[in-house]
């Protein structure tokens, strides 16, 4: 049997709660709902390691949480000597396609972004989208940082640009492979990203009249400084409930687009007979607020389930047992990268943390994990974990549509480190600088009441603090999996050359100097000729 593709279908931004098989009587994703019911296993409860875009994608590529080996902030990216899941699959004989939507390699290394592809597309080719009318209008303006277009205007033929162009590409290389090495392919999407804007059908696909309620501000108790800070900067205050459903409905429409590109995908291994012989993934790297809480996009170091809580639904290859349907079963997207891993049949060339999801994809009822774990935020002596102290964000000025978040983040009690553990009921936040947070989930599933000094509460977080210290006891490095040798070649021959009989000694230093171990070469000596 050929190996099996490897399909990464990552759409970005994309709360859980945009599919309509997880409850959302607005949402139009049927090709999602569908392929749940009935080929894949959709996970309720699978969380992202971080809420902003590189740290994610740095973690859920190679297993490792952000903390593991410093990937935590959107200015360190993975470098030289680190491998993911895509060098991995790749040295071993993969086909590595992905389209040029980085966020997980350092771009300033020459090569580095190859090492981890076989082909990248650069895209560029279609005309970008455009909005129907500007809403944005002068500063102060209600809708000045709320990242809403709206309706954007078809172009033509149906191109719009970016994504569709991304899509279009990789359905030609599924169609007309470069060779017969199986495929590893990984889209990485914009939609539905803010700004928050979409073309039709998928704009007017979303009945507002069907919108769950907004989480409001007005509720919230002992939340985090970093929220009231956006919340100040964007100034959204004035915006209505009609004017929050117009974004939310839009943001849904757009998740609606990233169903259809899905479908087209789908279709398209289908055509070209690999389908089935493929393990399929899709999920998103993180979420967004749309509104919930009073704010639009995301923050960095908080960690709501709008913002954590992602899509993840997998399709295993045909031959391997599934029980498609949702799922309760707890799991990381640190887990997409043991699962993958498995089906490729590729041993990890380093220390990971996932755990396999094939369990849970053979029987939905499978435990998968007790409790999940988010990370963000920073030191505060760390100016360079704060994007507006990085050369590209310096010289940022208000008129920038990130400046209320960017800006928030110079304030180190604001953007002060913070560790989530979530269990089915309850959420734990543990914070350096403010009061820690914890949420009674099943009272409260807004997330809007801080109960951190409540009493009866005091047993849950005290077992809850306890678990996050373990986790980062036992997640707080990896060692890797190659060896170093104390001695340098020059060293070693120093001791060998007095254990070694002279008519042995041009054997022992050549093989020595081919890189043998000069330890094993010791052992060997003492064992040949009895030196000491």
């Amino acid at each position: 049997m050929s190996k099996v593709n490897i399909i990464i279908f990552n759409p970005d931004q994309m709360r859980a709660d945009s599919m309509g098989h997880l409850g959302n009587p607005a949402a139009r994703t049927p090709f999602l709902d569908e392929w749940a019911g009935t080929e894949a296993v959709s996970f309720r409860n699978a969380f992202c390691q971080n809420p902003v875009c590189v740290p994610s994608r740095c973690s859920f590529t190679t297993g490792t949480y952000p903390h593991t080996n410093g990937h935590r902030t959107m200015s360190y990216l993975m470098r030289e000597g680190e491998s993911s899941l895509f060098s991995e699959l790749k040295d071993a004989g993969y086909y590595v396609w992905m389209n040029a939507r980085n966020d997980l390699v350092a771009g300033q290394i020459p090569g580095l972004a190859e090492r981890h592809a076989t082909e990248i597309y650069y895209g560029g080719q279609y005309d970008a989208p455009a909005p129907e009318r500007a809403l944005r209008g002068e500063p102060g303006n209600k809708w000045y940082y709320s990242f809403y277009n709206g309706r954007l205007a078809r172009a033509e033929e149906g191109r719009t640009g970016g994504d569709d162009e991304d899509v279009d590409a990789a359905i030609e290389r599924i169609l007309h492979p470069a060779d017969d090495r199986p495929l590893c392919l990984f889209l990485g999407l914009v939609n539905p990203h803010p700004p928050y804007q979409v073309e039709e059908p998928y704009f007017s696909a979303v009945d507002r009249a069907k919108l769950p309620p907004r989480v409001r501000p007005e509720d919230d108790r002992g939340k985090p400084a970093i929220e009231a800070a956006i919340r100040a900067n964007q100034n959204l205050g004035e915006m209505t409930e009609a004017d929050w459903d117009e974004v939310r409905g839009c943001y849904l429409g757009m998740c609606s687009k990233v169903d259809d590109m899905f479908r087209r995908l789908c279709d398209a291994l289908k055509q070209a007979g690999e389908y089935d012989n493929s393990a399929i993934f899709f999920f998103s790297d993180h979420g967004d607020y749309t509104g919930d809480h009073g704010i639009a996009e995301k923050a960095q170091n908080a960690f709501e389930d709008c913002l954590v809580r992602v899509p993840l639904l997998v399709k295993p290859p045909k031959g391997f047992g599934v029980d498609p349907g949702v799922t309760d079963s707890m799991a990381e997207l640190v887990d997409f990268y043991a699962t993958a891993m498995e089906f490729a049949g590729v041993a990890p060339s380093h220390s990971h943390f996932g755990r396999s999801l094939s369990g849970v994809l053979a029987d939905r009822s499978t435990p998968n994990r007790s409790f999940v774990c988010c990370e963000g935020g920073r030191l505060a002596n760390e100016l360079h974990c704060d994007e507006f102290h990085d050369a590209a964000h310096k010289t940022m000025d208000k008129t920038n549509p990130y400046w209320p978040r960017i800006s928030a983040q110079v304030d180190p009690v604001a953007h002060g480190k913070g560790v989530m553990l979530r269990t089915e009921r309850y959420k734990y936040v543990a914070r350096l600088y403010e009061p820690d947070e914890l949420y009674d989930l099943a009272e409260d599933p807004g997330e809007q009441v801080n109960r951190i000094g409540d009493p009866a509460l005091a047993d849950v977080a005290a077992q809850m603090k306890e678990r996050a210290l373990r986790w980062l006891i036992e997640t707080a490095d990896a060692v890797p999996f190659d060896f170093d040798c104390r001695l340098s070649t020059e060293m070693a021959w120093a001791r060998l050359r007095r254990m070694v009989p002279e008519q042995h000694a041009e054997e022992m230093r050549r093989r020595l100097d081919e890189g043998e171990n000069p330890y094993t070469l010791m052992n060997e000596c003492r064992a040949r000729f009895g030196a000491r």
